[in-house]
């Protein structure tokens, strides 16, 4: 069945208005303008539709690993150079992502400081027991040479290329060519091809991050770059992320309202809270009590061998 006439689906049974969605990516690409996270629309058959860069910061908290082959042959990295590009694109133009950047990062749960500045990622490298080096010894130039033919980075993440293992700074940014037909399942694997990254989809999710604490988790028949577009442009108050499927986890925005105060308040909230259900069960007690006192009083005045209709 046709359900374009109901406007543009952000989810399983889920439309907005086209009216609706123009109207934040008017707003969307006068924030971006200049940049190449401006988005482009069109229509087909009737149906709206909206394509561009996305921008997904990781916050993945174990390692990945990427594929060893690539098309029958051994993934290495340009001989010229140090950061390797080759495969990571999806276009035709070599796009190039911007440079990784970095905020500040609460230890448990994806809850970024929203901060003006963002400095440069600090990157982190994989450890293996390919790559252990013992205290004392002392590499040959030979040796530091083959090191680094294999130990390379992807977009600012260093790649063990012994071990295939990579490992993304938390809170950098990448971002992938989508459009708005595209469902979440279908988003993390132009992701996951992006990197050669040999994980499932299903290992992983995507997150709506806000500066309130709210932590949304994308269903997988939902739609990432129309509801991008609707949480609208500015990343100090949403981030898109990406994290485990296992290890994420969704807070409400009322139960982020609370994440903020500092642990005193919260358990004087608790007293407080604690101190109201007791007087609630104060008020269920006398009401219940005076109706059972009415209705004992009722029934004894009734003759004896009497019964109620």
């Amino acid at each position: 069945m046709d359900n374009s006439h109901y406007g543009v689906q952000i989810g399983e049974n889920k439309f907005i208005s086209k009216v609706t969605v123009l109207s934040h990516l008017k707003t969307y690409n006068l924030y971006y303008e200049g940049q190449n996270l401006q988005l482009r629309h069109r229509e087909e058959e009737g149906e709206l539709i909206v394509e561009g860069l996305l921008n997904i910061f990781w916050g993945l908290r174990r390692p990945i690993r990427l594929q060893m082959q690539d098309d029958h042959e051994r993934i290495r990295p340009p001989p010229s150079s140090t950061s390797w590009h080759s495969g990571c694109n999806l276009d035709s133009q070599g796009e190039r992502l911007p440079q990784a950047t970095t905020n500040q990062f609460v230890t448990k749960g994806l809850k970024p400081h929203f901060n003006d500045s963002e400095s440069s990622a600090q990157l982190l490298r994989t450890k293996s027991d390919a790559g252990v080096l013992r205290r004392g010894q002392r590499r040959s130039p030979s040796d530091q040479r083959k090191i680094r033919r294999h130990r390379f980075s992807i977009n600012g993440h260093f790649y063990n290329h012994k071990t295939a293992v990579f490992t993304p700074a938390f809170g950098s940014v990448t971002n992938v060519r989508i459009n708005s037909c595209m469902t979440t399942p279908q988003v993390l694997r132009v992701l996951l091809n992006k990197f050669k990254i040999e994980n499932s989809p299903d290992d992983f999710a995507i997150y709506l991050v806000h500066a309130s604490g709210e932590r949304v988790k994308l269903k997988r028949s939902d739609y990432p770059l129309v509801l991008r577009v609707m949480q609208g442009p500015c990343e100090q108050v949403c981030k898109v992320f990406l994290t485990e499927e296992d290890l994420g986890e969704e807070v409400t925005y009322d139960v982020a309202q609370y994440i903020k105060f500092e642990m005193p308040v919260l358990k004087s909230f608790i007293t407080k809270l604690k101190e109201e259900e007791d007087r609630e069960v104060q008020k269920l007690r006398r009401r219940y009590t005076y109706l059972r006192c009415i209705i004992e009083k009722q029934l004894s005045c009734l003759p004896e061998g009497a019964t109620c209709m």
